[in-house]
This record gives structure tokens, sequence and C-alpha cells, in this order.
């Protein structure tokens, strides 16, 4: 276990930021620590794919003719860690405290990768062999849309085809609560781009007559969401379907501090959102509407008084199972031709996106997966969706027509794309043993 988390240190040492153009050999030296270590598990045919973005690594190990084929998912790419100043240390230099391992990826998703190769090795070392057969896929875009791994699922069908997949990048509900994600959102990720006049005006001369692309486009962007969160884009809500009862009736008993969560967690005076609805329902449930910057004008110090001819903005949807991304664009892109105001034009594009999962907790495989947790953890396995994406799971379900597992070992305060994330080394531990359990149940009983 010391030697797994001397690597495991390693690997969150490596700035592998995929957004970031400087950080491109990082990306590699990222893509080659996985290869690695793969190979030390005892997997065979491991390569680094390159190909127009971040590279791929894919290894397997099929040697249990008869037994499931289990494809693993994960990522090696992380966020930037800006703002610096914020980090208690430096993110890219993990220290220990309390327990737990502080640095950019530590949570999302070196620590939970690692996780599942070290658990494999764990077993490969214990009999010589693994209990079913492994494919692992993993990863260096996941942070900046997947455009490489989206490309690649759907043409590497025969060799990616498997019974499940098994994804660790998702958090458990609380401490010591062994959970299974069965929902995803998923995500329209969009740019907003306003024009007014043909260049920038002197506000003092043409204020009063001139359209602010700036002002235009806030104008809009109010018009999208009422007070209390509802998106009044038409036709957004029409293929939403409810969460079953027997899901609302797990959520509900749930221990939850409605309270203790906004002031822990959101850190803010009020939860908003669409009334009626729980923060369960709201959280994983529900689709949104979120702006996330705007761009135009003048913003640098001193004073420049200019009527702006041109803004941007980043906005995306979180959207739920029967909800078309490509539907939801053109509703976002009819709403924004109809409804901009006079002299300003908005031009809505999309930057990626990706359809919301769901699985039934009744599954065989995700049965298996809760077993395996409560086993290892001593308790009984929760069910939860998640609001966040993970674009690949919808290419597993669409393009190789087969389920997910999201067991996932992160905490909600792990901190994720934030300064000071950090990764239990328990969970680290237990997670390795949680994904061994699960193969070893795979392997001890048929998949139907």
């Amino acid at each position: 276990m010391r030697q797994f988390r001397r690597d495991l240190l390693e690997f969150l040492r490596i700035p592998s930021v995929s957004t970031l153009p400087e950080h491109k050999q990082d990306i590699r030296r990222a893509a080659h620590f996985v290869r690695k270590h793969l190979l030390q598990a005892g997997l065979e045919g491991v390569d680094v794919i390159e190909g127009s973005g971040h590279p791929l690594v894919y290894g397997e190990w099929l040697g249990a003719p008869g037994k499931p084929t289990i494809l693993c998912y994960g990522h090696y790419d992380v966020q930037p860690a800006d703002p610096l100043k914020e980090w208690d240390s430096p993110p890219f230099e993990p220290m220990i405290r309390n327990g737990q391992v502080y640095a950019r990826g530590a949570s999302d998703d070196k620590g939970q990768v690692l996780a599942n190769i070290k658990a494999l090795q764990v077993l490969m070392e214990a009999h010589g062999r693994l209990p079913v057969n492994i494919k692992f896929l993993i990863e260096g875009e996941e942070e900046v849309g997947g455009e490489t791994i989206s490309a690649y699922v759907p043409s590497h069908r025969q060799q990616l085809r498997a019974d499940a997949a098994l994804v660790s990048d998702t958090a458990m509900y609380m401490p010591d609560t062994p959970t299974i994600c069965t929902g995803l959102r998923g995500l329209l990720y969009t740019e907003w781009s306003a024009r007014g006049a043909r260049s920038d005006l002197h506000s003092g001369l043409f204020g009063g007559v001139a359209p602010s692309a700036v002002f235009g486009l806030v104008e809009l962007l109010a018009k999208c969401k009422d007070s209390e969160g509802r998106v009044r884009i038409p036709g957004f809500y029409d293929t939403v379907e409810a969460p079953s009862e027997a899901e609302r009736d797990s959520w509900a008993g749930l221990p939850f501090d409605e309270d203790e969560y906004r002031s822990g967690e959101v850190g803010a005076t009020t939860l908003t959102g669409e009334p009626g609805f729980s923060v369960f329902e709201r959280l994983g449930a529900r689709p949104t509407f979120e702006v996330h910057g705007i761009a135009g004008g003048f913003t640098g110090p001193g004073a420049k008084t200019v009527i702006p001819a041109a803004a941007t903005a980043k906005v995306s949807a979180r959207l739920v199972p029967r909800q078309d991304p490509a539907t939801v664009l053109g509703q976002m892109q009819k709403f924004a031709a109809e409804n901009s105001p006079p002299g300003i034009s908005v031009e809505v594009r999309e930057v990626h996106s990706a359809p919301a999962t769901l699985a039934s907790p009744n599954h065989p495989i995700i049965r298996t997966a809760a077993r395996a947790l409560s086993e290892v953890w001593g308790r009984e396995t929760v069910f939860v969706r998640s609001g966040g994406t993970i674009p690949v799971v919808g290419d597993f379900q669409e393009h190789l027509g087969i389920p997910t597992a999201l067991m996932g070992y992160g905490l909600p305060d792990d901190r994720l794309h934030a300064p000071n994330e950090k990764f239990s080394l328990r969970n680290f531990q237990m997670g390795m043993a949680s994904t061994a359990k699960f193969l070893e149940l795979l392997g001890d009983a048929a998949l139907a």
C-alpha cells in the first residue's frame, strides 16, 4: 500500500492540464504514466494512442474465456489550478493532511482511476490472473469535452466490445456510505455572441441612440430564466420526465440537512431553483440553464467610455434523460432570434454536448456493484443521481449498448475544479478493495 500511495503522489505531481497548450508535454507524461502502471498491473496490448488531440491509453487482459468482459474508463487530465493564491499548498506538490491528499486531480480523476488500476494489480499478484476479462480506456480530454474518445468509441466497437463498463469518477453520498450513481445529466455548452454597431462608439456622442451589445446580451439572457429558476425557453421542458416513485422514496430516506448543505457545501445564504421540487430532484432530475461568464466592452483599470459593439457569453444547459442536445440547441437559437433587443443580433453556437444517461438499479451489473460495495464497506449501498456529466457514459450506452456501473470513491467536499481539491487516502484503499470485489463477484456469476 505504501508503494501505491507513492505512485499516487507521483501521478498528482504531473500538471496534466488539458485546456492549456503549455501543458502538452505534461499531458504526454501523464499518458505514459498510465501506460506504465497498466503494464505493472499485468495488462497486455497496452498502447498510447496518438491522434489530433490528447492521447488515449488502451490496455486489455482477455485470459478469462467464458467470463464477462468489463470496460474500465477514467481520465488523466485535470482542470487548471487557478486561482493559485487560494491553495493552502501548491496544487501540483501533493500534500497529505489528516488522511487526505491535497492536489489538483486528486479526486477528479487521478486518485479514482489509479485505485482501479491498482485493484487489478492486487488481483493479478494474488492469483496470477483476473476473474474477468478487462479492457481499459483512459483519456486526456475529459475536462475539455472529450472529442478524441467520442470519435474513437463508435469507430472501435469491436475492440471495445464488453458486457458492461466501470467508471469511477463520481462521489459517495457521504463518508463511509457506499454509493452508486444511476443517472448523469447531459450537457449542452454554448457560446452566445452578440453584435450591435460596427465598432465601439463614444458613449457621450452616441449614448442614447446606439445599441449596446453587452447590455443587449444581458437583457436577452435575463429573459431565458425567471426569478424562481424556471427556464422560459419554449419547449425546454417538453420531454422532461419525473423520477420514479422508487427513486423519490430512496432519496427521501437519505440523511440530509438542507441548511447544513446550503452553508457547508454551497456556501450561500439561500438555495435557488424551481419551486415544488426537492433538492435531490433539482440536482439530478431537473434540467438547468446557467451563465458561466460574460465578456465585452472595457474592463481594464481606469475608465474608457465606450458603447461596446460586441459581447459574448458562455452558457450551458444540464439536460436530463429524453432531452436531446440538438433539439435544445435549436430551441435556444430560435429564442435568441426572436427575443434579442432592437439593434442586437445574437448567434448561439454549440461548443460541446453530451446526452443524459440513466441506469436501472435492478440491472444485474448494478446489483453486483451494489453488493460488492456493501460487502467491502459494511453498509447498505445507496443510489443517487449526479448533476454532472461524463460524456463517455453516453457513448458507451449509444455505441456499445452496455450499461455503466458508476462506482465513485470521491466525497462531496473534495472540491473538484476548485482550490484545495483533495482525496481520502482511506477511500483510495477502500476503492481498490471495492473494485477488486466487484470483479470477483462478476467472475463468480453469470450476467443475466
